[in-house]
């Protein structure tokens, strides 16, 4: 190890001791596999084929276009505002220790407690939305190479999902040194295929289907049934459903080199990759299509590549689902982290257990478990129908927007003093985060609306449903007399003066272990 190096890991070990924290992890991430980790959960190329649905059917090409653009900026002003916290305050923990760190005290116990359950129960989910996203498409490519003759199953596709799962817990807690360079492998990857179908669909698509200039640019198709202007804010559901999980870095900043650089730098330029990827996609997409929008909405997705030919479409489908597959394995590496902070502080059943680390490979392999473990039982909802698992997975990803909000305004309504790290937007900080809670605000609605306006039961949203519960368990959770965490849990420990190990097999020196295990969620 070079001076330079060790002096940079000695001044990460400083800060985060200023945190409350002793160094547990070996920081093998550089900025560069920091940024895989958030652009390999992305996964630009099969997350924009799989949300066509929520582009073609909201204004056509000029949504695919044009709301992709339009969203992105506010993306990028999301994404601008949690790297600040994340240059300031750089913990695996994230979301739930920024609450607790600018809440006012009387606050700071419950609103650390509810961020943190709903962050990291949501990345569980998001972990199985991700996987079973890419069992389907392991399923469709089986029945492609069989010619249509193969159906599979829900049981059959679920197997898959299992074996996904367990395939991405293996690799997730891989020595970091082994997850961080594989990181380059993943971006490589996603560049190549983004890159690969945006010059192989003009090529290999028949000329009567190549749209004009004016088409793509300019036409406005509405055939969801709502107001123009509503349905062009329903065609944000695309870039949102594809770009998501910004903290998704800060949950690896305990493993990173010059974090308060890093999480920073990949905070914000996976997301800006991405959507300049994603818009090039679109284009492409949107000039190849062909005109007949309502054939194409009701074409199934495995259908849409057809035009390669079997062997060509086998070939860009191997290449999604391997994307996919990364994508698992980058959520739930960032899962894992996250679920072994929140034990760490005390937070989650058997936490001394959860937070300790493999003494062989030094990463979070029980919190991993735990992950899985989460992520496969709920996948089991995926058989009371699409209906019930597709508004889980839409009420996850609004549960996101709901802990951002609360941590942007707490930091600005908090009271607590603001010290900024390296990365800092100035002047423009509360203007910029202003813009970001709006426009959360205005999805979180957009989150809970149906399709169309005149939803049956099939087609209803439940995500408002889900949400609405979800907050009831896990504030009685907090309140439950007796045993609920209003009366053991104290936020993030201060595992300084810990005499556990490197292994991390106690949560922390300051919650008594009987306390510690006293948990009802």
């Amino acid at each position: 190890m070079t001076e330079k190096k060790s002096e940079v890991m000695d001044k990460d070990a400083e800060l985060l001791a200023t945190l409350g924290y002793k160094q547990d992890f070996k920081r093998n991430f550089s900025r560069v596999e920091l940024f895989g980790i958030g652009f390999s959960i992305i996964g630009v190329f099969p997350s924009v084929a799989g949300v066509l649905i929520f582009a073609i059917p909201y204004g056509g090409p000029a949504a695919m276009v044009w709301g992709w653009t339009v969203c992105g900026v506010f993306i990028m002003c999301i994404a601008a505002t949690i790297a600040e916290l994340g240059s300031a305050a750089p913990t695996a923990g994230g979301l739930y220790y920024w609450a607790y760190r600018y809440a006012p005290p009387r606050f700071q116990n419950l609103l650390c407690w509810l961020v943190g359950y709903w962050i990291t129960v949501g990345y569980a989910v998001a972990t199985t939305a991700v996987t079973w996203a890419c069992a389907t498409s392991l399923m469709a490519g089986a029945s492609i190479g069989s010619d249509f003759t193969y159906i599979p199953t829900i049981g059959h596709t679920y197997g898959a999902f299992v074996a996904l799962i367990i395939a991405q817990l293996l690799m997730s807690t891989l020595p970091s040194s082994i997850v961080a360079q594989l990181q380059k492998v993943y971006i490589a990857l996603n560049i190549t295929v983004c890159l690969g179908v945006i010059i192989a669909l003009p090529i290999s698509t028949p000329s009567e289907n190549i749209n004009t200039g004016h088409f793509v640019f300019g036409t406005f198709v509405n055939l969801s049934g709502w107001p123009d202007g509503f349905a062009f804010i329903l065609s944000f559901l695309s870039p949102l459903w594809t770009i998501a999980a910004f903290d998704a870095p800060t949950h690896i900043s305990e493993e990173a080199s010059n974090a308060s650089y890093a999480v920073p730098f990949a905070t914000i330029s996976s997301p800006a990759v991405s959507i300049v990827l994603g818009w090039g996609l679109n284009v492409a997409l949107a000039f190849c299509m062909g005109s007949d929008l309502d054939s194409i909405v009701e074409m199934r997705l495995d259908s849409r590549w057809l035009r390669f030919g079997k062997r060509g479409t086998l070939a860009v489908w191997a290449f999604t689902i391997m994307v996919q597959f990364f994508m698992g394995v980058g959520i739930m590496t960032a899962s894992a982290r996250l679920t072994w902070a929140f034990a760490r502080d005390g937070a989650l059943p058997l936490s001394k257990y959860v937070s300790r680390l493999n003494p062989v490979t030094g990463t979070p392999t029980y919190a991993g478990i735990l992950t899985a473990t989460v992520a496969i039982s709920v996948g089991l909802l995926v058989f009371a129908g699409q209906a019930a698992s597709t508004a889980l997975f839409s009420a996850s990803l609004a549960g996101l927007y709901i802990t951002l909000i609360t941590v942007i305004m707490t930091r600005f309504l908090g009271g607590v003093e603001w010290v900024p790290g390296p990365f800092s937007l100035g002047r423009f900080s509360k203007p910029i985060a202003g813009i970001a809670v709006v426009f959360m605000a205005l999805i979180l609605v957009i989150f809970c609306f149906p399709s169309n306006p005149g939803p049956d039961a099939m087609d209803m949203n439940y995500s408002a449903l889900l949400l609405g519960g979800y907050f009831l368990i896990t504030l009685g959770s907090y309140y439950c007399p007796v045993y609920g965490g209003k009366y053991w849990f104290r936020g993030p420990v201060n595992n300084l003066t810990s005499s556990s190990d490197m292994s991390g097999s106690e949560s922390g020196s300051e919650k008594d272990s009987a306390s510690a295990d006293a948990r009802v969620v």
